[in-house]
């Protein structure tokens, strides 16, 4: 039996588990309005456990506050005036807005940003290599998250489904914050933004499967 060591990385990753299989159960087996009106409270631990963890250079929280706003005020003008996302509105699943946006949103582009730039860096030492393949995760898990966002209260397009316009402007977005992560050398070590990541993809891809069978 191989020991684990009790440190703050392992409990980090044992907590968001316990978040994320605990959402899953709930969402499919028990009232499933509450677990999703807990969406916010889940990626706030999930922010602030990575930020506990991170051991990046001195441009780190540069960074944090880079893809922050970065993600607000594309987000801002895509819901105030139909810019880079085209035409949408945010329901009220992700707490407290800004001009129409919830302040989650700021938090939630640069913990993607973040945790996709980590895994990304293990495949090539090219930095090109290492923005494509950060831009290709994120955009994979906008990809996963679009059809059911309506259904969770975070957004909703004018007519129902994300134009291309929409993966168009995430892809912009995306390139610009990953060549800023990989040219400034920013460093995630460990597996917290491998497990970060793959929990979101099993979450949300069980939700769609609910959403697409039964319902949510």
């Amino acid at each position: 039996m191989i020991p684990i060591k009790l440190n703050r990385e392992n409990v980090s990753i044992a907590i968001i588990w316990l978040f994320h299989v605990s959402g899953i159960l709930g969402i499919l087996y028990g009232n499933s309005e509450w677990f999703i009106s807990a969406t916010p409270l889940n990626l706030s631990i999930n922010f602030v456990l990575l930020m506990i963890n991170c051991s990046g250079n001195k441009w780190f929280f540069p960074m944090v506050i880079i893809g922050f706003l970065t993600g607000m005020i594309t987000e801002i003008l895509g819901v105030q005036l139909g810019w880079i996302f085209g035409d949408y509105q945010y329901g009220e699943a992700l707490g407290y807005k800004l001009f129409g946006v919830p302040l989650l949103i700021g938090v939630n582009w640069t913990l993607l940003n973040l945790i996709t730039g980590a895994i990304a860096q293990q495949f090539y030492e090219n930095i090109f290599m290492r923005v494509i393949i950060g831009v290709g995760l994120m955009l994979f898990l906008d990809l996963l998250i679009e059809p059911i966002a309506p259904a969770l209260d975070f957004w909703v397009f004018d007519g129902g489904e994300a134009p291309l316009q929409n993966y168009i402007g995430w892809a912009v977005v995306a390139l610009f914050l990953q060549f800023i992560f990989h040219y400034f050398r920013i460093t995630l070590k460990g597996w917290l933004s491998h497990q970060l990541y793959l929990l979101q993809i099993i979450f949300f891809t069980v939700l769609l499967i609910k959403e697409t069978t039964i319902g949510l």
